[in-house]
């Protein structure tokens, strides 16, 4: 894929890179950079891809004062820097830059403080929100937000993103489980918002951090809201002839007032694709399926699974399971969990992200599979259908330029389709190099200014992750930078 345009290099930079080298090594120590070729390529792309950089080099710090140094030497030398947490992003946007240095946090990934009494813990962020969970799991505790990567994400790049998973519906997404970071700005400061409570004293920029795609600042630090464990939850799985069938009984259940834990969707091709991989007992004669789970003591397990049951039979399912142990549930979140590696097997995707209102999913899945059908090209839907966050995943040969071109454009003409339906470009995987081009099809030329006069005032070089999020064209110029470096390493 060649269609989303990318800066050329500074060859200013790029013949600076063996003293470049040189001097982050003196700063961050030889085990903390790397700089050969076989190293700095495990680090060319992230989960999107289609593009691929060979980044200038690349440093691991273990703490946050080596971040600060680290990224106060790029400032002062005007050399482009990339975050990095797992590398797991969908949109492109941990993509390195020729003339960049990435930073990850992936070392940094320490739980500093539990408290269960305030209900929080702080940790590096280096760290999955797995491993939160497993260091306060012990003491009847537990870290919300579940993107289904939760294997290998680490909590900066859900900051970053803003990520949810399957479980948002009841307990919200990354900056509703955030409650304050330290993060290091482009010339080396470390600053801390927040705190370990809610409105916690200064002005409340988490809003502003919490989704900024790297673009203002490295969170290192984040004090995260950590919740009791539920006494039990038990999926169902209900399965319907159509999509809209499927739909009508998301909405009756959103309407009912009762907040399940998830409502997940996927269609055939995403069903087939799953249960062939996860053998969760997903039924294969059904065109949409829903798992809908909800948690608290058995007697409440039981009564809103007979609610959500009935208001399922008023729509007419083709089939309805009650899961009936732990044991059942695991393989229908397997499945679940699964789709994305699980259709990977089938063939090479784009997976979108964009969300919608509810009382158009119907329409919209209908759109959905007529662009794909215009284009020549398979998808499988599989999405958090509660709040209405699509995750179409649009299947091509990735060794073919045509199907990927055309993939591209189907992938753009699907976001427009959730913008013109009264969504919006993203839901939780980021703008990254993906959508930035498609960022006017939101915003006005106003609002884009705005946000960049924002981004401008934390990061006056544009040094932070550069070429994402703003489209290349309109951006402001940047503040002067050195042709020579102005500081060394001692």
């Amino acid at each position: 894929m060649s269609s989303i345009a990318l800066p050329d290099p500074e060859l200013s930079v790029l013949d600076r890179r063996e003293a470049i080298v040189k001097d982050l090594v003196a700063i961050a120590g030889v085990g903390a950079v790397i700089a050969d070729d076989d190293g700095r390529r495990a680090y060319e792309t992230d989960a999107f891809t289609a593009y691929k950089r060979m980044p200038l080099a690349v440093v691991l710090p273990e703490t946050t004062e080596s971040v600060a140094a680290v990224l106060g030497y790029c400032h002062a030398n005007g050399i482009k820097v990339v975050p990095r947490g797992a590398g797991t992003s969908l949109c492109g946007g941990a993509l390195p830059a020729e003339d960049a240095v990435v930073i990850g946090v992936s070392r940094m990934n320490k739980v500093l403080e539990v408290d269960t009494v305030a209900r929080f813990a702080r940790v590096q962020t280096g760290i999955t929100n797995l491993a939160i969970s497993a260091a306060v799991g012990p003491s009847g505790f537990f870290y919300a937000p579940d993107p289904s990567s939760q294997l290998a994400c680490t909590l900066a790049g859900n900051i970053a993103m803003n990520s949810g998973g399957a479980h948002c519906l009841k307990y919200g997404v990354t900056t509703n489980n955030v409650l304050g970071v330290k993060m290091v700005m482009m010339d080396g400061s470390i600053v801390e918002i927040g705190g370990e409570h809610l409105d916690a004293e200064g002005y409340d920029f988490l809003a502003l951090i919490i989704g900024s795609e790297g673009q203002l600042g490295i969170v290192t630090e984040a004090t995260v809201r950590i919740l009791r464990q539920a006494e039990g939850a038990r999926p169902m799985l209900i399965g319907f002839e159509s999509t809209a069938k499927a739909s009508i009984c998301v909405s009756r259940i959103i309407a009912s007032g009762i907040v399940p834990v998830a409502i997940e969707f996927m269609d055939r091709p995403a069903i087939e694709v799953c249960e062939a991989f996860a053998k969760a007992g997903y039924p294969l004669d059904v065109e949409a399926l829903l798992i809908v789970e909800v948690e608290g003591s058995e007697e409440e397990i039981a009564d809103r699974l007979a609610y959500i049951a009935g208001l399922a039979q008023e729509v007419g399912p083709s089939s309805l399971v009650i899961s009936a142990d732990d044991a059942q549930s695991a393989k229908i979140w397997k499945g679940r969990k699964s789709a994305f590696g699980a259709i990977g097997r089938k063939a090479d995707y784009l997976c979108m992200d964009g969300t919608i209102p509810l009382s158009q999913l119907t329409y919209v899945l209908e759109e959905i599979s007529n662009i794909c059908k215009r284009y020549g090209l398979g998808v499988a839907n599989v999405f958090h259908a509660g709040d209405g966050n699509l995750h179409p995943l649009i299947m091509y040969d990735a060794n073919d330029p045509r199907q990927a071109e055309r993939a591209e454009q189907a992938g753009a003409d699907i976001l427009r389709l959730c913008v013109a339906a009264g969504g919006c470009l993203t839901g939780e995987h980021g703008v990254g190099i993906e959508k930035r081009d498609l960022m006017r099809v939101q915003f006005s030329d106003m609002d884009l200014a705005q946000q960049m006069r924002i981004k401008s005032l934390f990061d006056e070089r544009w040094l932070l992750n550069p070429a994402k999020v703003f489209p290349l064209d309109g951006r402001p110029l940047p503040a002067s930078r050195p042709a020579e470096p102005a500081i060394a390493a001692e």
